[in-house]
C-alpha cells in the first residue's frame, strides 16, 4: 500500500473495516468463550490490523488477513494471561479450530447471499411473515394476531416458505457462476 497516501489509507482501511467487521467479531467469538476477553482482543487486532494495514495487498483476501492477525493476538492473549480456560488453549487446536471456521465461513457466506436474493424474490406477505418469525423473533402466537391468520395456518405457510427458500438458495448455489 506504499503507493497510496496517509489519508487514501486510513480510508481504505476502514471501508475494509466496516465492510468485514462482523465478520472478524464472529470468528474471535467463534474461538473466545468470555465475551470481555473477546472484545479486547477485536480492539487489539483493529489496532495491530491498522499499524500492518500498510502490508496488506490490496485485491487480497482482506478477512483472511485479518483472521490470521486475530488468531495470533488470540494466542498471544493466552499467553500472556496464562489462565485455565474451559478448552483447550493449546495452539495447534485454536490453529485447527480457525482453519475449520475459515472454510465453514466461506460456504455460509455464500448461502447468506444466496437467501438475502432469494428473500427479495418472495411475496411480499411471506417476507413479512419470514421477517415477523426470524428477524424480529415474534412468536406464532402473536405472528398469527398480526396477519390475521390462525396459528395452523401461519405453521403451514412458515413451513411453505422455508421449503420455498431452500430450495431458492440451493438452485442459486448450485448455479454455474457468470
Amino acid at each position: 500500500m506504499a503507493d497510496t497516501s496517509p489519508d487514501q489509507a486510513a480510508e481504505n482501511y476502514l471501508i475494509l473495516l466496516n465492510e468485514h467487521e462482523k465478520s472478524l467479531a464472529a470468528y474471535v467469538y467463534a474461538l473466545v468463550s468470555d465475551r470481555h476477553e473477546a472484545e479486547d482482543i477485536i480492539q487489539s487486532c483493529k489496532l495491530t490490523m491498522w499499524k500492518q494495514f500498510d502490508r496488506f495487498e490490496p485485491g487480497s483476501h482482506f478477512v483472511a488477513w485479518a483472521r490470521r492477525i486475530a488468531l495470533h493476538q488470540i494466542l498471544n492473549y493466552r499467553r500472556s494471561a496464562k489462565r485455565k480456560p474451559l478448552y483447550s488453549t493449546d495452539p495447534a487446536f485454536l490453529e485447527a479450530v480457525a482453519a475449520e471456521i475459515d472454510h465453514e465461513s466461506d460456504h455460509y457466506s455464500a448461502r447468506s447471499e444466496a437467501l438475502q436474493e432469494c428473500l427479495k424474490k418472495l411475496p411480499e406477505n411471506q417476507r413479512r411473515l419470514i421477517l415477523l418469525r426470524y428477524y424480529e423473533d415474534h412468536d406464532i402466537t402473536s405472528i398469527a394476531r398480526e396477519t390475521d391468520r390462525t396459528e395452523a395456518a401461519v405453521y403451514k405457510l412458515l413451513s411453505r416458505v422455508r421449503a420455498s427458500l431452500n430450495e431458492c438458495v440451493t438452485t442459486r448455489l448450485n448455479a454455474p457462476a457468470t
